[in-house]
């Protein structure tokens, strides 16, 4: 018996947002900002959130401290009503400081702070992977035996590797035991396609998509084996804060790929929910829900010239 669509395995915090100018330190000692804010966030949290809004039956299981973060957290759960169960974090709730520009564009200064030999035990994560269909694994901290689970109960997993360069090897469980692996094109540069085709290789992985901003996205399949990049979409409302416009694409685009949907579809839909998450402050405050999706990607299917279209990508030599 299935009681989750999704479990989602570790990833929240706090994000302080700085609404900055420019990305750049000025000169002096000081600058005026407007009002700084504290919001939920982190990679896991717009995972379990996103999925929720777009009406899959969501399970959210993470450590957080007992602070004030914490209590944020829960409370904002609580008011949205996901279902959430967490262990206590031994040294607090993640945090992260984000500077965010005029133009929506952020950088972040990312405080893990969970100890390297955490895991989440599998007495506490396994009734719920159980009774899931699929597993999201956010890069928090060591996996543990969760991908051992999932693969032993032959539950389909996906992750997000946002800031891996490509090399380090402690990101390695996560890009060769998800069957769905989303990056980021920035921090890999010009060795994004040979960054693709080595997950694709090394691992289990269908699909491989590398995520670039505005820039639009990279697809690999390994139906086809071939690299497609797409543009984004047009933003239907002004961009004031891309923090969280990454998990809101993936959590779209896993949505429609878990429906059956061929690979262009969902990337219609992640860039769709993308560019939504982009019109709102903070990093997870306002996701994109069902209606409004598929509404909007049928506009962008009647509007052609608009829609995500598939661009050569030229082969690189083996």
């Amino acid at each position: 018996m299935v009681d989750y669509d999704v479990l989602v395995v570790g990833g929240t915090g706090v994000d302080t947002i700085v609404r900055v100018d420019a990305l750049v330190v000025p000169g002096g000692d000081s600058v005026g900002v407007p009002p700084i804010r504290d919001y939920v966030g982190h990679s896991g949290n717009g995972v379990a959130l996103g999925f929720h809004a777009l009406g899959l039956r969501t399970k959210f299981v993470d450590f957080i401290g007992d602070d004030p973060q914490g209590r944020l957290i829960l409370d904002r759960y609580a008011a949205v009503g996901l279902d959430f169960s967490h262990l206590p974090a031994p040294n607090g709730t993640p945090r992260s400081v984000n500077l965010v520009d005029g133009r929506g564009r952020r950088f972040s200064f990312y405080d893990g702070r969970h100890p390297a030999d955490l895991r989440l035990p599998p007495e506490f994560y396994l009734p719920f992977l159980e009774g899931c269909g699929h597993v999201h694994i956010s890069r928090a901290y060591h996996p543990g035996t969760v991908f051992d689970d999932a693969e032993r109960l032959g539950r389909s997993v996906s992750t997000d590797l946002h800031s891996w360069d490509g090399r380090d090897p402690w990101a390695h469980p996560y890009a060769f035991r998800s069957d769905l692996v989303f990056m980021s094109a920035a921090t890999v540069g010009d060795r994004c396609e040979e960054v693709m085709r080595h997950i694709l290789d090394g691992g289990r992985a269908a699909v491989v998509v590398a995520t670039g901003g505005a820039d639009g996205c990279r697809m690999l399949a390994r139906a086809d084996g071939v690299v497609r990049a797409f543009p984004a979409v047009t933003p239907e409302r002004p961009v004031v804060d891309s923090n969280g416009a990454g998990d809101a694409f993936s959590t779209a685009f896993t949505r429609s790929w878990l429906a059956g949907a061929e690979p262009e579809e969902c990337v219609l839909a992640g860039s769709v929910s993308g560019a939504y998450a982009c019109g709102s402050p903070g990093t997870h405050e306002e996701m994109i829900d069902a209606a409004t999706l598929d509404a909007a990607c049928a506009r962008l299917r009647h509007a052609r010239p608009e829609a995500p279209r598939e661009r050569p990508v030229p082969v690189t030599p083996e």
